[in-house]
């Protein structure tokens, strides 16, 4: 633990919520400085503090092994802000009661801004909440400063102390006027100043620093992240103590390993070295059906063809060399990477061979403080290409992640009816959501249409669905028939057969983005092979395209109906193809990938 702060700073006090990063962000984009410490941080130390920060978290107040802070900080003097379970720890231990909601709410909620005592900000506007639990009974000297039809205490205030709380996530760009919450909140605290062009040069100091006297050997995977920190590690070191590495796994996108080198020739960097492994990914692959055995396998064949590659090939000693990751912030928080955080999913940059380097100082990633838009506006700093710094993340284990899989003992499955709501079928396979800051895996709901276009009522469903039936975390809608089906289960695995199928049809989506001038206005596109058909042997597609800005929280993004009827025209046609879906579900509750 820390022995101290920077006098000034606003304090994040990490409860293990998905967003304490985020929030510290935000802050920072007020103009103040902040850092993130452990809740149990004593008080003692954070007398320097400008203001506090209660984040969220995945567990209950009321939890055995609950994370709690120190109580003597709310007799420190300065302001604090409980966020979700920050607030509900906060008005627990200051004698306000907290009880388990009638009703979960994830994603988007309205609230009402009781006599607007939130300032600069409507009586009415839309939050993003994630939560199970709320403050049935505010603490001796609040008041009741928010609403919403499912959450009586969406907000309160103690006006004279200067504490706050609200249930939702103000620091997620879909809560309309966080950010306005937030500089209020700042407003309060006589913070130290902070800039986003001096992060940037503190990141370069700290590579020279983390580097020392080694050598990097950069695993590059053609996505932003990787591409950006490459081309950091070339402008801080030099190219002759940078090697890259781009291994094709055999799961990249259509044409992406030449664009990449052809990319990097352009600015300069020619210490690149492509590796063909494909078959060796296969074959680690076959009869794999787990999502995060799948991304472990991916992990573990990406450094075993890394020190290959580095000691056969390349004739280097790899004590010699440090390995460098792309990894970013939400790679970090969604494997569990702070100390109170639910793991959402395994990245393979994050497996425990990796940790264990990471543990013994052998790894160094540049880039593990910064979101996706951060990195993108570094890229742009260090020069490369518009195209290569704003193409759409895709991860690291590729396809793979896109492609699900069941064993052959699956059982197929029985539509299921009695949900009391349009024509539906619950899909006998499930995928990785986030709800109330904890991992969810579950079913996935998908509504029928005479029209074969999502109606408001189904993008409202997509809401309520998740919230009410607490084994549904997904819920699409049937772009290819007008009636629910019996659909039938064809168990496998990831193979080269079915990568190429999926790479056809991610390829056409590019393509049908490009022509439709919205590729730079859809933050990601997923499409997603799903093992059920209408007949044995048959698969699905899923589109899942979203907005976001920085991948914590997402909304699904709405695409024009004669694009949607043209794509699913296109994917049919594909052999092997029988249905298309279009998924209509934010994060949370859903992550934004499948696995």
């Amino acid at each position: 633990m820390k022995k101290y702060i920077r006098k000034g700073s606003v304090v994040i006090l990490d409860f293990g919520g998905q967003y304490a990063h985020l929030i510290g962000r935000r802050v920072r984009e007020c103009g103040a400085f902040s850092e993130i410490l452990p809740p149990e941080t004593p008080a003692i130390l954070l007398k320097g503090a400008a203001g506090i920060i209660l984040s969220g978290g995945p567990q209950s107040v009321y939890d055995r092994g609950a994370p709690q802070g120190d109580r003597k900080i709310f007799e420190l003097g300065i302001p604090v802000l409980g966020i979700c379970y920050g607030l509900q720890w906060m008005a627990k231990i200051l004698g306000g009661e907290v009880k388990a909601g009638k009703t979960k709410e994830y994603g988007r909620t309205q609230i009402k801004n009781l006599e607007c005592k939130m300032q600069n900000v409507p009586e009415e506007f839309t939050v993003w909440m994630s939560h199970g639990d709320e403050v049935v009974k505010v603490p001796e000297g609040f008041v009741q400063a928010a609403t919403s039809d499912a959450c009586a205490n969406a907000a309160i205030a103690d006006e004279k102390r200067k504490f706050y709380g609200v249930q939702f996530h103000p620091e997620v760009t879909h809560t309309e006027y966080g950010t306005q919450i937030l500089k209020n909140f700042v407003g309060l605290c006589d913070a130290a100043p902070w800039s986003v062009q001096s992060f940037h040069q503190e990141i370069r100091e700290q590579v020279r620093k983390d580097a020392g006297t080694y050598n990097v050997f950069m695993l590059v995977s053609g996505g932003v992240d990787s591409t950006v920190a490459f081309a950091l590690l070339n402008e801080v070191l030099g190219q002759d103590h940078v090697q890259g590495l781009l291994i094709d796994i055999g799961l990249m996108r259509k044409g992406e390993i030449r664009e990449v080198q052809d990319a990097f020739k352009k600015v300069g960097m020619t210490n690149l070295h492509v590796e063909d492994a494909s078959d060796e990914f296969f074959s680690a692959l076959k009869d794999i059906y787990d999502p995060e055995e799948k991304r472990k396998i991916i992990g573990k064949a990406f450094l075993n063809v890394q020190h290959r590659v580095c000691v056969k090939k390349l004739a280097r000693k790899t004590k010699n060399w440090l390995l460098g990751q792309g990894t970013i912030y939400p790679d970090t928080i969604e494997t569990g990477g702070t100390a109170h955080a639910d793991h959402i999913k395994t990245h393979h940059n994050r497996i425990p061979e990796i940790q264990s380097m990471i543990d013994r100082g052998e790894v160094i990633e540049p880039l593990k403080d910064l979101y996706k838009d951060e990195v993108r506006r570094l890229g742009e700093e260090l020069g490369l290409p518009h195209e290569l710094v704003w193409r759409h993340p895709f991860p690291g284990p590729g396809l793979a992640v896109r492609i699900l899989c069941v064993p052959e003992d699956s059982h197929v499955m029985v539509r299921k009816r009695g949900l009391g709501m349009t024509k539906h079928v619950i899909l006998p396979i499930k995928s990785v959501g986030v709800q109330g800051d904890s991992r969810t895996y579950k079913h996935a709901i998908v509504l029928f249409s005479d029209s074969k276009l999502p109606a408001e009522e189904h993008w409202n469903l997509a809401t309520e669905i998740p919230n009410k039936y607490p084994n549904i975390n997904r819920v699409l809608f049937c772009l290819s028939h007008t009636e629910p089906l019996e659909f039938v289960l064809t168990p496998g695995y990831v193979t080269r057969e079915r990568a190429d199928l999926l790479r056809t049809a991610d390829n056409i989506i590019d393509e049908e983005m490009r022509a439709a001038d919205l590729y730079e206005k859809i933050w990601q596109f997923p499409v997603v092979l799903l093992p059920v058909g209408i007949k044995t042997g048959g698969e699905s597609i899923v589109l899942r395209p979203v907005e976001s800005t920085e991948a914590m929280t997402a909304n699904a993004a709405r695409l024009p109906e004669a694009m949607l009827h043209h794509i699913a025209e296109e994917l049919l046609a594909l052999p092997g193809i029988d249905a298309v879906f279009y998924d209509l579900t934010s994060k949370p509750p859903a992550t934004i990938e499948w696995e």
